[in-house]
């Protein structure tokens, strides 16, 4: 009789343990936009720190195919991704919308615009007149050239634009092309490291409209529906990482080599400490965005017919899964 009271209290007690032990971590995959830089360094101090962990998330973040983010978490092959605000314009209005909504700017400007050595003399839009451009064939980029050309009395038919694909602004500006479209937070930081001279058109100063979210973090809808606290648990390790790497940018930035060695150091730090004043810049938090920034770009999108349907800004973005 003892012995059976003893197997019992034996099997209580194993029971209660494993009813008390910590839930196993809840897997997630995060899919970049691009190669690791610092645009992502929140999510990898998120990942290094142990931020992730401490939510009960076990994340694997990974680079994407060639057709981006945008389809992939659409078609549910990650449950976040990161993103832009154009990209998801596109999706949202498309034909056949994808499922896809914006959950935080990575960004709180756009830090893009067209770079040029100073040697070809471009520093308005009028100058693009006779020069080549190096796009990678997007239709927003002759949108985007011509939207300014015309606005700044230039004959768009003399520009004349090439694409170099995947080559970095360096090599296509020395062997091919005269400009391209940069993020000045990496292409404009390496041209200062380099003591390379150049001119930088930054998009916002010309257009306001052109003041929009580069990068995001985007989440599938059906997703954000099922599991709205895993995604602020996401988006509460996220913050984290990217408060971290505002208020710590060259620790921040060692904390992204660590996962990604390849990346020059001394590049990494200098674009940190830039960056460190972007990612939250004069915004009330990290991450959260704007209605009145969906709905001028989205607007600017549709009348310069890149988009088949105008844009629902509420059907674009949400902040309601940021810490509050």
């Amino acid at each position: 009789m003892k012995k059976k009271l003893m197997v019992l209290a034996v099997g209580v007690l194993l029971l209660g343990l494993t009813g008390c032990s910590p839930k196993s971590d809840e897997k997630i995959t995060v899919v970049l936009d691009w190669v690791p830089n610092t645009n992502h360094t929140g999510i990898y101090v998120a990942q290094e720190l142990g931020y992730f962990k401490d939510e009960g998330l076990n994340v694997d973040i990974v680079q994407p195919s060639e057709g981006g983010s945008a389809d992939l978490i659409a078609a549910g092959q990650g449950e976040f991704g990161v993103s832009y605000q154009e990209q998801v314009t596109y999706a949202r209005t498309a034909a056949n919308p994808l499922p896809i909504k914006a959950i935080a700017a990575i960004i709180q400007h756009n830090t893009s615009g067209f770079a040029s050595p100073v040697d070809r003399n471009i520093v308005t839009p009028k100058d693009f007149e006779g020069k080549k451009y190096g796009g990678w064939g997007s239709p927003m980029e002759v949108a985007t050239l011509k939207g300014l050309m015309e606005a700044d009395n230039a004959d768009f038919n003399q520009l004349e634009i090439v694409d170099v694909g995947s080559l970095d602004f360096f090599t296509a500006v020395k062997e091919h092309v005269d400009f391209t479209w940069i993020f000045y937070g990496w292409d404009g930081i390496s041209a200062e490291q380099q003591n390379y001279p150049i001119n930088f058109i930054k998009l916002q100063d010309i257009d306001q409209n052109l003041d929009y979210y580069t990068p995001v973090i985007i989440a599938n809808e059906t997703y954000l529906k099922d599991h709205p606290e895993t995604t602020k648990k996401f988006l509460r390790a996220v913050a984290k990482g990217y408060q971290y790497a505002i208020e710590n940018p060259e620790a921040a930035a060692d904390l992204l080599l660590v996962e990604n060695p390849e990346i020059d150091r001394d590049l990494a730090i200098a674009s940190q400490k830039y960056l460190a004043g972007e990612y939250q810049s004069d915004a009330e938090q990290w991450g959260v965005m704007n209605s009145k920034i969906w709905n001028n770009y989205g607007t600017w999108m549709y009348d310069h017919g890149l988009l088949e349907n105008q844009l629902n800004a509420d059907e674009a973005f949400t902040n309601e899964y940021l810490p509050q």
